[in-house]
C-alpha cells in the first residue's frame, strides 16, 4: 500500500494504516507493516520501531495531520497548549505523539486492503493446516497427513478462518469440524508418555492410570516403584498429571515421551 501524498509531505510506502474514532473525530497513525500486530502481542515493545512517522492524522492517505486542539479534547492530554507554543521542542511533541499513538494502537482498527486481507488469510490458513498435520493422524496407520490433504480436508468441511485471530487458537475448532463434516478419518496423534509411582501407591491408582490409555506399550511393577509407558489421548494429559498430584503429592512423575506419528515414523 503506497500513500500519496503533496511534494511537501513525507511520502509513505508499506503503510498500515490504524484508526480510532473518539471524541466524534477520526485518528490515523502510519504504521510499518507487521508491527501492529508484533506490538499487540508483545514481540514489539518500542513505538518508534512501529510508526512509520511521529504524527497523528485524520487522514494518513491525503496527509492531513490532527488538529491539536481535537487531540486534546479527545485524549485528554495536559501538554498539548505547552506543545502548540512550543512546536519546535521536538521531545515533548513525540511525548505527546507517542502517548496518543499507544492508544491509537491498542484500541484502534488496523486498516486492510482487500488483497492484504486476502494474503493474510490465506496464510493463517496454511498456518492452521500445517498445525492440524502435525497434532492429527490417520487412525488407521497413525501417520500423519500432508498438509496439503489437511487442506484440502478443510475446503470439504467448509472451514473458515476467524479474522483477528491466530492460527493456535482456531486448530481445535477446526480438528472438530473435520472429524465431524470431512470424510478424511482423523483424529489426535496419541501422546507417548511415561509414568513413575512409589510402590506405596501403586494399588490405589494403577487402575485408574491405566484406564485412561489407550495402549499400554511397558507395565513394570520393581522393588521400590512400578512404571508404565502408555499412549493416550492429548487430553487425558492433564487429567493423569492432575491425579498425580492430588494423590502422590509430588511422588509420582509423569513424562512425555513423543507422538504417536513421530514415534512409528
Amino acid at each position: 500500500m503506497q500513500i500519496n501524498q503533496p511534494s511537501n509531505q513525507i511520502k509513505l510506502t508499506n503503510v498500515s494504516v490504524v484508526r480510532l474514532k473518539k471524541g466524534g473525530k477520526r485518528f490515523e497513525i502510519a504504521c510499518y507493516k507487521n508491527k501492529v500486530q508484533e506490538w499487540r502481542s508483545g514481540v514489539e515493545t518500542d513505538i518508534d520501531d512501529v510508526l512509520q512517522i511521529a504524527n497523528v492524522f485524520v487522514n494518513v492517505s491525503k496527509g492531513e495531520l490532527a488538529k491539536s486542539q481535537d487531540l486534546q479534547k479527545a485524549f485528554g492530554t495536559t501538554d498539548t497548549n505547552t506543545i502548540v507554543k512550543e512546536v519546535r521542542v521536538h521531545v515533548l511533541l513525540r511525548r505527546l505523539i507517542a502517548k496518543i499513538a499507544l492508544q491509537i494502537l491498542k484500541k484502534g482498527e488496523l486498516q486492510v486492503g482487500d488483497k492484504e486481507r486476502e494474503h493474510d488469510l490465506s496464510s493463517v490458513r496454511r498456518e492452521i493446516a500445517t498445525l492440524v498435520a502435525e497434532k492429527c493422524v490417520d487412525p488407521e496407520t497413525q501417520r500423519p497427513y500432508p498438509v496439503g490433504v489437511i487442506d484440502k480436508a478443510m475446503t470439504e468441511a467448509g472451514f473458515s478462518v476467524r479474522p483477528g485471530k491466530n492460527a493456535k487458537s482456531q486448530v481445535s475448532e477446526c480438528i472438530k469440524l473435520l472429524q465431524t463434516n470431512s470424510k478424511l478419518p482423523i483424529q489426535r496423534a496419541r501422546m507417548r508418555v511415561r509414568v513413575s509411582l512409589p510402590a506405596a501407591d501403586v494399588e490405589k491408582l494403577k487402575s485408574k492410570i491405566l484406564g485412561g490409555a489407550d495402549s499400554v506399550e511397558k507395565d513394570e511393577q520393581g522393588s521400590d516403584d512400578w512404571e508404565a509407558i502408555l499412549l493416550i489421548d492429548p487430553s487425558q494429559f492433564r487429567v493423569l498429571n492432575d491425579l498425580l498430584q492430588k494423590e502422590c503429592k509430588g511422588r509420582g512423575r509423569l513424562e512425555t515421551l513423543t507422538f504417536a506419528a513421530t514415534a512409528g515414523s
